[in-house]
């Protein structure tokens, strides 16, 4: 990058993103309820429009090398997030959380994806810094992951996870929930309720998805500033994105696909720049390979690209399997019908006649 970013500007943009989750989060605590679709749009749209300005400052603060990465590493993390959410709707699900404290669950799950990935960042910056050839094992560890993510049993639940079963196994928990509460008494026993293994699964799972975004977005920018920010934004807007796509997410068939393909993608950017870079002195001598070098601007094109396609052709499956339902529905209502003596006779001449009743 030929531009440096203000170290105000950069400051600023921490303290202000902290301050907006803090707030987000003291709202559900003192109103836990179910966002309406007017609400949950209005807060999606929000936090959207606030990654777009951040952006057009980044361009015009710094450069258009500075803005093309934030755009690409938060779409790249923003469909990834998406993924992590069919995860936390299968986890919230299995558990049965109460439909008014899963906008707590949700947070406090977001708040712990943050921390889990501010903490990767850290230490995927210091390694790279000192060991350019880790972005082979990126690479590697990001193209299995999309393997993993189209094989048949991508999705499983994870109720019954290692950590919760761990968990189950040291701690006293009662059946019931106790409002948003994690300890509760019963029979005058203290006890944990079943919304604390929900923290540990989501938890559990932040941790496994930080192992693939975090890789993901270093093969579009190195810059840690960069990593962070578009981390917070792609979860920013997570919990009413939830309550806005309810049972759609499950319909969105092929978005997994989309999403296997950008990580695919960046993984194998990434191992075409580890041999750009190449020190290691089996492969080429220690001398750099000459592969080709994929520009930011070409992997925004990229990952556009691979999520619209992927979200488009899952529309047109639901719309034609609507409509197909629709068409048996009328076959079966026509059927019946007939046979009740009202359906229209299908003798030669007779279009229009009715059979008449007993």
């Amino acid at each position: 990058m030929n531009a440096v970013l203000p170290l105000w500007f950069e400051i600023g943009s921490m303290i202000v993103l902290v301050g907006i989750l803090l707030v987000d989060l003291l709202l559900i605590i003192k109103r836990p309820h179910v966002p309406s679709m007017r609400e949950a749009s209005l807060w999606v749209g929000f936090y959207v429009l606030l990654a777009l300005i951040f952006a057009g400052c980044m361009f015009l603060l710094g450069d258009a090398q500075h803005g093309s990465e934030f755009l690409a590493g938060w779409l790249t993390e923003y469909s990834l997030s998406i993924d992590n959410l069919f995860v936390f709707v299968l986890i919230l699900g299995s558990f049965k959380v109460p439909t008014a404290y899963q906008q707590r669950a949700l947070m406090i799950g977001i708040i712990l994806a943050l921390v889990f990935r501010g903490l990767f960042i850290l230490a995927g910056a210091a390694i790279i810094e000192r060991f350019i050839a880790i972005f082979f094992l990126f690479g590697a560890w990001l193209i299995w992951t999309a393997w993993q993510q189209v094989k048949p049993g991508g999705h499983e639940e994870q109720g019954d996870g290692l950590a919760v079963r761990l968990a189950k196994k040291v701690m006293p928990f009662s059946d019931d929930y106790d409002g948003g509460k994690l300890r509760t008494t019963v029979d005058g026993k203290r006890m944990f309720t079943p919304f604390l293994l929900v923290l540990i699964s989501l938890g559990a799972t932040d941790l496994l998805f930080a192992l693939d975004s975090i890789p993901a977005i270093f093969g579009i920018t190195q810059s840690p500033f960069i990593v962070f920010t578009a981390n917070v934004f792609a979860l920013m807007g997570l919990r009413q994105l939830y309550f806005l796509l309810g049972g759609l997410l499950e319909r969105l068939e092929y978005l997994k696909y989309g999403i296997a393909f950008i990580l695919a993608f960046i993984g194998v950017k990434l191992i075409f720049h580890a041999l750009h870079e190449n020190e290691l002195p089996f492969i080429n001598g220690g001398e750099h390979v000459p592969v080709p070098e994929i520009s930011t601007w070409f992997s925004l094109g990229v990952i556009v690209l691979s999520m619209a396609v992927a979200t488009i052709a899952s529309v047109v499956k639901v719309r034609r399997e609507a409509k197909a339902h629709g068409e048996r529905l009328h076959l079966g209502a026509y059927e019946s019908k007939r046979e009740e003596g009202g359906a229209p006779s299908e003798e030669p001449g007779g279009l229009g006649r009715h059979t008449p009743k007993d």
